[in-house]
């Protein structure tokens, strides 16, 4: 008898992201930038969906400290948020992410 094994599926990164980056998995990248859990050129591509729940684990425990608004952080913090982000959204943009298309489905 011939057992097959499942590879657990790993992370395409934040390039390969379906919507140019702006799914729930890549808010988390996003966001571990943010509090400088990752590297700011991280984009967690080929990490195993464990150790993606672990970055998320760490990124919710900081975002626990300003009840997960921006508006809380601290002003660097909120800065470099911005920052992040609108550059995100940006290049989600011109690769044709359309934020409204997402409403619509709902």
């Amino acid at each position: 008898v011939t057992t097959m094994r499942l590879k657990p599926s790993n992370y395409v990164g934040l390039e390969a992201d379906l919507a140019q980056g702006m799914t729930q998995t890549a808010r988390i990248v996003l966001d571990a930038k943010v509090f400088g859990l990752i590297a700011d050129q991280e984009t967690c591509a080929n990490w195993p969906m464990g150790r993606l729940q672990a970055l998320l684990e760490q990124v919710n425990q900081k975002w626990d400290h300003y009840g997960h608004l921006p508006s809380a952080l601290p002003e660097d913090l909120r800065a470099r948020h911005q920052q992040i982000y609108a550059e995100a959204i940006k290049t989600a943009r011109a690769n044709g992410w359309d934020p409204d298309a997402e409403v619509a489905e709902d």
